[in-house]
Protein backbone atom coordinates (compact mmCIF):
# COMPACT_ATOMS: atom_id res chain seq x y z
CA UNK A 1 0.00 0.00 0.00
CA UNK A 2 0.76 3.67 -0.15
CA UNK A 3 1.44 5.89 2.92
CA UNK A 4 -0.89 8.92 3.43
CA UNK A 5 0.57 12.36 2.61
CA UNK A 6 2.99 13.61 5.19
CA UNK A 7 5.61 16.35 5.44
CA UNK A 8 9.28 15.42 6.17
CA UNK A 9 11.81 17.33 8.38
CA UNK A 10 15.70 16.06 8.73
CA UNK A 11 16.44 17.20 12.46
CA UNK A 12 19.99 18.77 12.54
CA UNK A 13 20.17 17.92 16.21
CA UNK A 14 17.98 16.81 19.70
CA UNK A 15 17.30 20.41 20.62
CA UNK A 16 16.33 20.96 16.23
CA UNK A 17 14.15 17.32 16.57
CA UNK A 18 12.17 18.51 20.10
CA UNK A 19 11.63 21.69 18.21
CA UNK A 20 10.19 20.10 15.38
CA UNK A 21 7.98 17.68 17.32
CA UNK A 22 6.93 20.24 19.87
CA UNK A 23 5.50 22.57 16.34
CA UNK A 24 4.00 19.31 15.37
CA UNK A 25 1.97 17.18 17.75
CA UNK A 26 0.79 14.68 15.19
CA UNK A 27 4.74 14.41 14.29
CA UNK A 28 6.36 11.00 14.14
CA UNK A 29 10.29 9.94 14.76
CA UNK A 30 11.84 7.94 12.17
CA UNK A 31 15.27 6.41 12.65
CA UNK A 32 16.14 3.24 10.95
CA UNK A 33 12.80 2.98 9.65
CA UNK A 34 12.28 -0.72 9.39
CA UNK A 35 9.45 -0.36 12.60
CA UNK A 36 7.83 3.09 11.29
CA UNK A 37 7.63 2.79 7.61
CA UNK A 38 5.91 -0.65 7.41
CA UNK A 39 3.06 0.71 9.82
CA UNK A 40 2.83 3.65 7.31
CA UNK A 41 2.52 1.74 4.00
CA UNK A 42 -0.21 -0.61 5.97
CA UNK A 43 -1.08 3.35 7.17
CA UNK A 44 -1.89 1.80 10.64
CA UNK A 45 0.10 5.07 11.56
CA UNK A 46 -0.42 8.00 9.75
CA UNK A 47 1.30 10.89 11.16
CA UNK A 48 1.18 14.31 9.75
CA UNK A 49 5.10 14.62 9.99
CA UNK A 50 8.12 12.39 10.13
CA UNK A 51 11.06 14.06 11.91
CA UNK A 52 14.54 12.49 10.56
CA UNK A 53 16.69 11.96 13.20
CA UNK A 54 18.64 9.37 11.58
CA UNK A 55 21.56 11.45 11.01
CA UNK A 56 22.64 12.14 14.69
CA UNK A 57 25.94 10.71 14.86
CA UNK A 58 26.32 11.73 18.37
CA UNK A 59 23.54 9.45 19.47
CA UNK A 60 25.00 6.47 18.28
CA UNK A 61 27.89 5.36 20.67
CA UNK A 62 28.75 2.76 23.44
CA UNK A 63 29.96 4.10 26.34
CA UNK A 64 31.46 2.60 29.85
CA UNK A 65 29.89 4.40 32.52
CA UNK A 66 30.92 2.54 35.58
CA UNK A 67 29.19 -0.03 36.76
CA UNK A 68 27.12 -0.17 33.69
CA UNK A 69 27.35 0.83 29.90
CA UNK A 70 25.96 3.72 27.81
CA UNK A 71 24.29 3.19 24.16
CA UNK A 72 23.31 5.50 22.41
CA UNK A 73 19.85 5.42 20.94
CA UNK A 74 20.86 5.52 17.24
CA UNK A 75 23.38 2.72 17.87
CA UNK A 76 22.43 0.13 14.22
CA UNK A 77 21.40 -3.52 15.76
CA UNK A 78 25.19 -4.27 13.73
CA UNK A 79 27.31 -2.04 16.11
CA UNK A 80 25.37 -3.51 19.06
CA UNK A 81 26.39 -7.12 18.31
CA UNK A 82 30.03 -5.93 17.04
CA UNK A 83 30.76 -3.87 19.91
CA UNK A 84 33.77 -5.13 22.15
CA UNK A 85 32.39 -3.69 25.29
CA UNK A 86 29.26 -5.42 25.26
CA UNK A 87 30.58 -8.67 24.17
CA UNK A 88 33.04 -8.55 27.32
CA UNK A 89 30.08 -6.56 29.85
CA UNK A 90 27.02 -7.56 28.85
CA UNK A 91 27.17 -9.71 26.15
CA UNK A 92 23.80 -11.06 25.90
CA UNK A 93 22.49 -7.41 24.69
CA UNK A 94 25.37 -8.30 21.80
CA UNK A 95 24.22 -11.82 21.22
CA UNK A 96 20.37 -10.72 21.63
CA UNK A 97 21.32 -7.77 18.75
CA UNK A 98 23.01 -10.42 16.55
CA UNK A 99 19.15 -12.52 16.12
CA UNK A 100 17.45 -9.27 15.47
CA UNK A 101 16.09 -9.90 11.57
CA UNK A 102 17.80 -9.93 8.86
CA UNK A 103 21.28 -8.46 8.04
CA UNK A 104 20.01 -5.80 6.39
CA UNK A 105 17.39 -4.90 9.08
CA UNK A 106 20.73 -5.00 11.60
CA UNK A 107 22.61 -2.54 9.70
CA UNK A 108 19.98 0.11 9.24
CA UNK A 109 17.67 -0.37 12.58
CA UNK A 110 18.30 1.31 15.37
CA UNK A 111 18.58 0.03 18.75
CA UNK A 112 16.27 3.13 20.21
CA UNK A 113 13.84 2.49 17.82
CA UNK A 114 13.36 -1.09 18.38
CA UNK A 115 12.88 -0.45 22.29
CA UNK A 116 10.74 2.89 21.47
CA UNK A 117 8.70 1.04 19.47
CA UNK A 118 7.16 -0.90 22.21
CA UNK A 119 6.28 -4.12 20.49
CA UNK A 120 5.77 -7.35 22.20
CA UNK A 121 6.97 -9.13 19.93
CA UNK A 122 10.17 -7.91 19.84
CA UNK A 123 13.26 -9.23 21.19
CA UNK A 124 15.68 -6.44 22.87
CA UNK A 125 12.73 -5.10 25.56
CA UNK A 126 12.56 -7.96 26.95
CA UNK A 127 16.39 -8.57 27.46
CA UNK A 128 16.15 -4.68 28.44
CA UNK A 129 13.52 -5.90 31.21
CA UNK A 130 15.58 -8.96 32.25
CA UNK A 131 18.47 -6.41 33.03
CA UNK A 132 16.79 -4.35 34.41
CA UNK A 133 18.13 -1.58 32.34
CA UNK A 134 17.07 2.13 32.26
CA UNK A 135 16.37 4.59 29.67
CA UNK A 136 17.18 8.32 29.69
CA UNK A 137 14.00 10.50 27.87
CA UNK A 138 14.49 13.72 26.51
CA UNK A 139 11.89 16.37 26.25
CA UNK A 140 11.02 20.17 26.81
CA UNK A 141 11.45 19.62 30.64
CA UNK A 142 14.67 18.11 30.42
CA UNK A 143 16.31 14.90 30.72
CA UNK A 144 14.39 11.75 33.28
CA UNK A 145 15.25 8.04 33.46
CA UNK A 146 12.70 5.76 33.58
CA UNK A 147 13.45 1.87 34.78
CA UNK A 148 12.34 -0.88 32.16
CA UNK A 149 10.34 -2.00 34.38
CA UNK A 150 8.39 1.27 33.54
CA UNK A 151 9.22 2.00 30.08
CA UNK A 152 6.48 -0.63 28.60
CA UNK A 153 3.24 0.50 28.95
CA UNK A 154 1.02 -1.57 26.67
CA UNK A 155 1.44 -2.53 23.38
CA UNK A 156 3.05 -0.15 20.61
CA UNK A 157 3.17 2.10 23.74
CA UNK A 158 6.24 3.07 26.12
CA UNK A 159 7.33 5.77 28.32
CA UNK A 160 8.18 8.05 25.85
CA UNK A 161 5.46 10.86 25.35
CA UNK A 162 4.57 13.40 22.82
CA UNK A 163 7.40 15.72 22.08
CA UNK A 164 10.22 13.26 23.59
CA UNK A 165 13.14 11.12 22.57
CA UNK A 166 14.68 8.63 24.20
CA UNK A 167 18.52 9.03 23.58
CA UNK A 168 20.37 6.42 25.83
CA UNK A 169 19.88 3.22 27.29
CA UNK A 170 21.92 2.37 30.04
CA UNK A 171 22.82 -1.53 30.94
CA UNK A 172 24.56 -3.12 34.01
CA UNK A 173 27.99 -4.71 33.51
CA UNK A 174 27.42 -8.62 34.38
CA UNK A 175 29.70 -10.38 36.57
CA UNK A 176 31.23 -13.62 36.49
CA UNK A 177 28.97 -15.01 38.61
CA UNK A 178 26.10 -14.31 35.92
CA UNK A 179 25.24 -16.67 33.54
CA UNK A 180 22.87 -15.60 30.55
CA UNK A 181 20.69 -16.52 27.78
CA UNK A 182 18.11 -15.40 25.17
CA UNK A 183 16.13 -17.71 23.66
CA UNK A 184 13.63 -17.65 20.84
CA UNK A 185 10.65 -19.82 19.17
CA UNK A 186 9.46 -18.89 15.40
CA UNK A 187 8.37 -20.57 12.55
CA UNK A 188 10.48 -19.01 10.08
CA UNK A 189 14.33 -17.21 10.13
CA UNK A 190 13.19 -13.68 10.35
CA UNK A 191 9.78 -13.91 11.62
CA UNK A 192 8.95 -12.53 14.58
CA UNK A 193 9.35 -14.47 17.76
CA UNK A 194 6.76 -16.65 18.63
CA UNK A 195 7.34 -16.62 22.13
CA UNK A 196 11.18 -15.29 23.46
CA UNK A 197 12.83 -16.16 26.89
CA UNK A 198 15.99 -13.90 28.59
CA UNK A 199 17.17 -15.50 31.67
CA UNK A 200 20.29 -14.20 33.95
CA UNK A 201 20.76 -16.05 37.05
CA UNK A 202 23.72 -16.03 39.74
CA UNK A 203 25.23 -19.01 39.98
CA UNK A 204 26.52 -19.89 43.91
CA UNK A 205 28.70 -23.30 44.04
CA UNK A 206 26.94 -24.66 40.82
CA UNK A 207 23.65 -23.83 41.41
CA UNK A 208 21.50 -20.88 40.83
CA UNK A 209 20.95 -18.64 43.91
CA UNK A 210 18.78 -16.27 41.99
CA UNK A 211 17.38 -15.55 38.76
CA UNK A 212 15.56 -12.32 36.59
CA UNK A 213 13.91 -13.82 33.49
CA UNK A 214 11.40 -12.13 31.11
CA UNK A 215 9.00 -13.27 28.50
CA UNK A 216 8.92 -12.17 24.92
CA UNK A 217 5.06 -11.66 23.07
CA UNK A 218 3.11 -13.23 26.18
CA UNK A 219 1.47 -10.17 26.71
CA UNK A 220 0.96 -6.93 25.64
CA UNK A 221 4.70 -5.73 26.83
CA UNK A 222 7.54 -7.98 27.78
CA UNK A 223 7.11 -9.61 30.92
CA UNK A 224 9.01 -10.65 34.21
CA UNK A 225 8.24 -14.41 35.13
CA UNK A 226 8.10 -13.42 39.00
CA UNK A 227 6.80 -16.82 39.92
CA UNK A 228 9.70 -18.55 38.26
CA UNK A 229 12.06 -16.37 39.75
CA UNK A 230 10.64 -16.46 43.06
CA UNK A 231 10.81 -19.98 42.54
CA UNK A 232 14.47 -20.40 41.93
CA UNK A 233 14.98 -18.02 44.81
CA UNK A 234 13.29 -20.85 47.07
CA UNK A 235 15.50 -23.51 45.73
CA UNK A 236 13.77 -25.38 43.35
CA UNK A 237 15.31 -27.32 40.58
CA UNK A 238 15.24 -25.13 37.14
CA UNK A 239 12.41 -28.00 35.92
CA UNK A 240 10.41 -27.22 38.63
CA UNK A 241 10.69 -23.20 38.31
CA UNK A 242 10.29 -23.36 34.47
CA UNK A 243 6.74 -24.96 35.21
CA UNK A 244 5.45 -21.63 36.44
CA UNK A 245 6.78 -19.78 33.34
CA UNK A 246 3.09 -18.92 32.08
CA UNK A 247 1.75 -18.34 35.25
CA UNK A 248 0.41 -14.53 35.47
CA UNK A 249 0.85 -14.24 31.43
CA UNK A 250 -1.89 -13.14 29.02
CA UNK A 251 -0.74 -14.68 25.49
CA UNK A 252 -2.76 -14.41 22.59
CA UNK A 253 -4.13 -16.82 19.98
CA UNK A 254 -3.02 -15.70 16.06
CA UNK A 255 -1.97 -16.94 12.89
CA UNK A 256 1.47 -17.58 14.42
CA UNK A 257 0.43 -19.85 17.68
CA UNK A 258 -2.34 -20.72 20.03
CA UNK A 259 -2.44 -18.85 23.31
CA UNK A 260 -1.92 -22.30 24.92
CA UNK A 261 0.75 -23.11 22.83
CA UNK A 262 2.24 -20.12 23.80
CA UNK A 263 1.99 -21.07 27.51
CA UNK A 264 3.80 -24.36 26.28
CA UNK A 265 6.83 -22.87 24.63
CA UNK A 266 7.40 -20.45 27.63
CA UNK A 267 7.64 -22.90 29.56
CA UNK A 268 9.78 -25.03 27.65
CA UNK A 269 11.72 -21.87 26.48
CA UNK A 270 12.48 -21.11 30.14
CA UNK A 271 13.89 -24.29 31.53
CA UNK A 272 15.94 -24.23 28.32
CA UNK A 273 17.26 -20.77 28.91
CA UNK A 274 17.65 -21.44 32.87
CA UNK A 275 20.07 -24.15 31.67
CA UNK A 276 21.97 -22.85 29.36
CA UNK A 277 22.18 -19.64 31.56
CA UNK A 278 23.56 -21.84 34.68
CA UNK A 279 26.33 -23.73 31.84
Amino acid sequence: MIPAAFDYEVAESVEHALALLAADPDARVLAGGHSLVPALKLRIARPSKLVDIGRLSDLAYVRDAGSQLAIGALTRHAAVHDDPLLQEHCPIVSTTAGQVGDPQVRHRGTIGGSLAHGDPASDLPTVMLALDAAFVIVGSGGERTVGAGDFFTGVFRTAVGPGELLIEIRVPKLGDATGWSYLKYHRRAQDWATVGVAALVQHENGTAASASVALTNMGGTPLRASAVEAAIAAGSSVAEAAAHAADGTEPSSDTAASAEFRAHLARVLTERALTEALA
